[in-house]
């Protein structure tokens, strides 16, 4: 058998669910996604903060179910949870956050007194609140963090040339605080730090990621979950790790082992032909069996 027919006969086989619920009773923890799983940029999907307050609710039969949302926003957790409160996502539906912005504060505090240069838009800036550190300018940065671009409604990677290219003169390592290299909003394709990040190391910066698909995050998320059920680690096998990004959500699940879900109508949508409220998955299969990596199922949206 071919290797072209090898995967697209494997990608045939991954299950289209139509709801979340006839797997639900197989996990005790889900790692959600936050934007593009739970909402668009604007806007709560109430039907995914519906299914993970069902799946809290499950039946105990001797297990208690959580749920961690995994983000990869470069700011503190609370802040997240603000963003979340305004959009409409209910606080039922998740037992505690985890942020790529929390993993990045813990990388700038094993390097206490650094001067630092933040790469990114001032909304950003809490997460440099309460860090021994001195914001200096580019030209005086030990390091640099990048949070994202400065107006991702219109600047690109490109025109960050100059900068990128004095910190690589001088070696400064950068610290990326969201990996992602776009996220939706309101059903547009807004691009984010980790293609500042991927340019950077085009042109051979050193650069560590804070967030998906990055190990780090899963082993934070299981810890955090131990701290919540009394230092009891879940099993991974009974981990379910949902998102909308086969780069980030799904190769850094599948690469730790954990099980996951592929939500079709986020940054995906375009590819698969699910722009419009009425269309349906079609050749989900044909556009799996071109990836390098393949979730082990799929779901329009999450639903119950």
């Amino acid at each position: 058998m071919s290797e072209t027919i090898a995967r697209a006969t494997k990608a045939a086989h991954i299950p289209i669910l139509d709801g979340f619920s006839v797997v639900a009773e197989r996990y005790d923890l889900i790692l959600c996604d936050v934007w593009g799983v739970l909402h668009d940029g604007t806007r709560a999907h109430q039907g995914a903060g519906d299914a993970l307050i069902r799946f809290r609710n499950l039946p105990e039969d001797g297990r208690r179910r959580r749920v961690i949302l995994v983000s990869n926003a470069p700011r503190p957790w609370a802040g997240v949870q603000v963003i979340l409160d305004g959009y409409g996502v209910p606080r039922e539906a998740y037992d505690a956050i985890l942020t790529s912005g929390d993993l990045t504060r813990r990388l700038i505090a094993e390097h206490p007194g650094e001067r630092i240069h933040h790469l990114g838009p001032e909304r950003d800036a809490t997460i440099f609140d309460g860090l021994d550190l001195r914001l200096v300018a580019a030209e005086e940065a030990d390091r640099v963090v990048c949070t994202g671009l400065f107006d991702d409604t219109c600047e690109t990677a490109d025109d960050y040339r100059d900068i990128l290219a004095g910190f690589r003169a001088r070696e400064v390592p950068m610290i990326c605080a969201n990996p992602d290299l776009v996220v939706e909003r309101e059903k547009k394709l807004i691009p984010c730090a980790g293609l500042i990040a991927q340019a950077y190391a085009e042109i051979g910066g050193a650069v560590t990621y804070a967030g998906k698909p990055y190990r780090p995050v899963y082993e934070a998320a299981l810890a955090m979950a131990g701290d919540l059920d009394g230092g009891l680690v879940p099993d991974v096998a009974r981990v379910l790790a949902v998102g909308d990004a086969l780069r980030t959500d799904i190769a850094g699940a599948a690469a730790y082992g954990i099980p996951n879900l592929l939500v079709a109508r986020g940054i995906h949508a375009e590819e698969l032909g699910v722009l419009a409220e009425h269309d349906r998955l079609g050749e989900v299969a044909e556009w799996l069996a071109r990836q390098d990596v393949r979730p082990d199922a799929v779901i329009e949206r999450l639903v119950w």
